[in-house]
C-alpha cells in the first residue's frame, strides 16, 4: 500500500513498483476526477494493470482491508511545507502527520503487515552548523512541520519496539525535486521563471544550501527500504548535489539562456542555512547512493515543465 499515492513522490513510487510487477492500492483524499493535480499526478497510472485506486481519508476511513496480504506499507502521506505550519493550521498538520499516522500503525499491527516506510524529513535536523546530519544527530526541529514530521518518525519508531509492531524505516527525504514537484516549491518556480520570464521571489540572499535530491534516487531508496532486510530506524536519503539556491538559478539560466529576473524578500520562519547528508548508513543498510547529478536532473525537471500539459478534466 502506499499513501499519498496522487502526490509527487508517491505517484512516481507507485509507477516504479507496478513497472516492477507489484500490486499496489494507492490511497489518497485527493479524487483524481474533480483534482487536475492529482490526475496529473497518476496519469501515466491510469488504466495500468496492478495499480488500484482508493480514494479515501486515513483519519476516517477502513483501514483494515487495504492491507490484507499487504508486504509493506509506504507511508507517504502527509501535509508538506514549512511556511503553511505556523498558525491555524497547525491543527490540520498534526491530524495529517500524526494522528492519520497513529491509525495506519494501528491497522499495519492489527493485519501483521512486516514493514512500514514512513517519509520523514531532513526538517527534523534544524539549523546546523554545516556539517551533514547523520542520524544520530539529536534532532532540533524548527517549524511546526518540522515538529510533526519528528512526532510522526518517533511514533512509528517506537511501534516498532514492540514484539508484534511492523519493521520501520524512517527515510528523512533531503529536498526533493523532479518532474510532478509541488509548485510553491523553490526548484519548481525557478525553472518555471526561466522558461516563462516570469520573476523568480528568492527568499533570503540565496546563498542558502541544500542537498538537493532527485526523485528517481528517492525512489530507488524508498524500495530498497521496503524490500531489504533488516533495515531499520531513522536513514538520510540525500542526493549529494549540495548547492545552493544561487546555483539552482545560475543552471537554470544555461539551461535556458534567459536571466531570471530575482525579486528578494525576507527569509521566512523555520528555513534554515544549510541542509546536508551524511548518506553512510543509506549506504550500509540499504545499498544505495544517489545517481543523479543537479544538472541532469534540473535537465529533465524543465523538459517535464516545458511538455504540453495533457487536458485530465474528463479523467475517469
Amino acid at each position: 500500500m502506499v499513501t499519498g499515492s496522487a502526490g509527487f513522490i508517491g505517484s512516481h513510487l507507485a509507477h516504479a513498483l507496478v513497472q516492477a510487477g507489484t500490486t499496489v492500492i494507492g490511497v489518497d483524499r485527493r479524487d483524481p476526477s474533480t483534482d487536475p493535480t492529482a490526475a496529473a499526478n497518476l496519469a501515466a497510472l491510469r488504466g495500468r494493470q496492478g495499480y488500484h485506486h482508493v480514494t479515501a481519508d486515513l483519519l476516517h476511513c477502513a483501514i483494515d482491508p487495504l492491507l490484507i496480504d499487504a508486504d509493506a506499507v509506504f507511508h507517504l502521506a502527509g501535509i508538506p511545507g514549512v511556511r503553511p505550519s505556523w498558525g491555524p493550521q497547525f491543527g490540520d498538520y498534526l491530524a495529517s502527520n500524526v494522528l492519520a499516522t497513529h491509525r495506519v500503525l494501528e491497522a499495519s499491527t492489527r493485519i501483521g503487515v512486516p514493514r512500514l516506510v514512513v517519509a520523514s524529513s531532513s526538517s527534523v535536523y534544524g539549523p546546523t552548523d554545516g556539517d551533514a546530519s547523520c542520524e544520530t544527530d539529536r534532532p532540533n526541529p524548527a517549524s511546526p512541520y518540522a515538529v510533526t514530521k519528528l512526532a510522526e518518525e518517533q511514533l512509528c519508531l517506537a511501534y516498532a519496539e514492540r514484539p508484534v509492531g511492523p519493521s520501520v524505516v524512517a527515510l528523512r527525504y533531503f529536498t526533493v525535486y523532479g518532474p510532478r514537484q509541488r509548485a510553491d516549491m523553490f526548484t519548481h518556480r525557478a525553472l518555471y521563471a526561466a522558461l516563462t520570464g516570469q520573476p523568480l521571489r528568492l527568499y533570503g540572499d540565496g546563498h542558502q544550501r541544500r542537498d538537493f535530491t532527485y526523485i528517481d534516487d528517492v525512489v530507488a531508496a524508498t524500495i530498497a527500504a521496503g524490500t531489504v532486510p533488516n533495515a531499520h530506524g531513522p536513514i538520510n536519503v540525500g542526493g549529494g548535489s549540495n548547492a545552493s539556491l544561487l546555483d539552482v538559478i545560475n543552471i537554470a539560466n544555461s539551461l535556458t539562456g534567459r536571466e531570471i529576473q530575482l525579486h528578494q524578500d525576507h527569509v521566512r520562519n523555520g528555513d534554515v542555512l544549510v541542509t546536508r547528508a551524511n548518506p553512510s548508513r543509506a549506504g550500509e543498510v540499504l545499498g544505495w547512493q544517489p545517481r543523479v547529478d543537479l544538472h541532469s536532473g534540473l535537465r529533465a525537471h524543465m523538459q517535464a515543465l516545458a511538455a504540453p500539459v495533457p487536458d485530465y478534466s474528463r479523467a475517469a
